[in-house]
């Protein structure tokens, strides 16, 4: 009696501390989205494709080499063309198809391109993504930063937004979840990126492109690149100080036009025989670098970086238009093309993910993925599986991509859909719908209803067109595109001579049989 009277404060003690061990939950880990602006495949020094280039030798991008090397490295990473259509598939986990914002947004209500020659675009979600269905022209949305706010995350957004039109809630990324928001409005692009110049248009002037909420920078010697850097980081010291998991969007304007030198880095490049757009456009990587470099020595120097997750993506292309002074200052080769294309050059992204305890160090996945996937991916990162949503999500999760499972997602279709005109000429610029599937990507030119059909793995800058030479490929892919997009309810433009409708691809087919 004496021994079991010993033995009770002590099963008393195991008791508890097993009931302990299941009921806690475990630590939901810390998440930071990366995002770059218009930032190509080729514009760093990390080789994403099967050898180095002259691109990776000529930007130093050590930070991306780190995280690299210290996670996983996403070869086929996909986007939209175009930046708004890719940050509104990213806040909703939808196909561009589905949700309609298939082109830039700014003013509410407007166009703000002119339809390429030839064909009326439909009316398009110009207002962009809303958490509301009291917007015309918009899509209805539940944002998935608005899910880990409600499950207990501290959600921030730090730069740039541009989800939805100025004068619209959806331009204010605190009507979508975001418990902080510095520097994130209607606009995609900066008026300056020099603190000197207040990083506005015009000093003197109020501009739509003004960035807001900068002004303890106004004045100063600060790249607008470094600001972000700054105040993200102060945004996360607020978070910890809650002791409470946290979601930073730190959405860098850069390397978007205009392209302003970092004085940081701009003398560097122009010593290594650059020309002044090329230089200035190099410092700009250098200094998004610099960023990244940054966050990863504040999350190790908190003592978090065992629990929190990075990713690391680009909203769209390089741009590979002739720009000031006439000359280039984005190159995607071997990828064809840039910004505004179906080609490679102007979806194909680079992206790299360290997740602690889930990722390899150093390793690389050739798994194909797009842009909608990372919706339901970060809520799974986020422990996170009940929840609900107004729209249909298209997104699939890749964690099993990060754990190394490599599931067969090759056969998986990805698509994309672009009733709209950007501007720019070169390939794959106007309006289309393309689908990829496996190696192969086939894409359906509205203007003339024509197609192009690419082997990816075997000629990744699109230099032969296989329409001829492989049929039954051809065939076989624009049923799938059109029955997806036929699911979708996908906008078709109209061509103007006819009035009539773009056909479906695989009518086109079909009348040729």
């Amino acid at each position: 009696m004496k021994n079991l009277k010993r033995s009770i404060p002590l099963l008393f003690l195991v008791l508890l501390t097993t009931c302990q061990s299941v009921t806690s939950p475990p630590q939901k880990p810390n998440i930071i989205l990366f995002m770059v602006d218009d930032m190509g495949w080729q514009d760093t020094s990390v080789p994403f494709w099967n050898k180095k280039t002259a691109f990776n030798d000529r930007y130093h991008t050590p930070n991306m080499e780190r995280l690299a090397s210290e996670g996983l490295k996403l070869t086929q990473a996909y986007a939209t063309p175009v930046c708004s259509p890719t940050r509104v598939s990213l806040i909703s986990g939808m196909n561009a198809a589905r949700h309609r914002v298939t082109n830039w947004t700014l003013r509410r209500g407007k166009y703000m391109v002119q339809p390429p020659k030839g064909l009326q675009i439909p009316r398009w979600n110009l207002n962009g993504a809303q958490p509301t269905d009291s917007i015309e022209l918009a899509i209805h949305i539940t944002p998935f930063p608005q899910i880990l706010r409600d499950n207990g995350y501290h959600t921030i957004h730090v730069g740039k937004a541009h989800f939805g039109a100025e004068g619209t809630p959806g331009a204010n990324p605190s009507n979508l979840g975001f418990q902080t928001n510095i520097a994130g409005h209607a606009a995609g692009a900066p008026g300056s990126y020099y603190g000197k110049e207040n990083f506005k248009k015009y000093t003197d002037k109020n501009s739509i492109w003004d960035v807001p909420d900068l002004s303890k920078h106004h004045g100063k010697e600060v790249f607008l690149t470094e600001a972000l850097t700054l105040e993200a980081m102060d945004a996360m010291d607020i978070a910890l100080n809650e002791d409470t998991p946290f979601y930073l969007y730190l959405s860098h304007y850069a390397v978007h036009t205009p392209i302003m030198g970092d004085p940081r880095y701009e003398q560097k490049y122009i010593e290594k025989g650059l020309d002044s757009i090329e230089a200035k456009y190099a410092s700009m990587i250098e200094g998004m670098d610099k960023s990244l470099g940054d966050i990863l020595d504040f999350v190790a120097k908190k003592g978090i970086a065992d629990n929190t997750i990075i990713l690391f993506m680009s909203d769209n292309g390089g741009l590979s238009a002739v720009a000031r002074g006439g000359k280039k200052h984005s190159h995607n080769k071997p990828l064809s093309s840039g910004k505004g294309s179906i080609h490679e050059g102007g979806i194909r992204e680079p992206m790299l993910v360290k997740w602690p305890g889930v990722t390899h160090p150093n390793s690389v996945s050739n798994q194909q993925l797009i842009i909608e996937d990372f919706y339901p991916t970060i809520l799974e990162m986020a422990q996170i599986s009940n929840y609900k949503t107004v729209q249909k999500i298209d997104g699939i999760s890749f964690t099993a991509i990060l754990k190394g499972n490599e599931p067969s997602l090759l056969e998986r279709p990805l698509f994309w859909h672009y009733p709209n005109n950007w501007g720019p000429s070169g390939p794959g610029i106007g309006a289309f719908s393309a689908v990829r599937l496996g190696d192969y990507k086939l894409i359906y030119y509205h203007i003339d209803e024509s197609f192009e059909l690419f082997d990816i793995r075997n000629d990744i800058g699109e230099t032969q067109n296989l329409t001829t030479i492989n049929p039954l490929k051809k065939v076989e892919l624009a049923k799938i595109l059109s029955n997806y997009l036929r699911s979708v309810d996908a906008q078709m433009p109209t061509h103007t001579k006819t009035g009539n409708q773009v056909s479906w691809p695989d009518t086109i087919i079909d009348s040729k049989i």
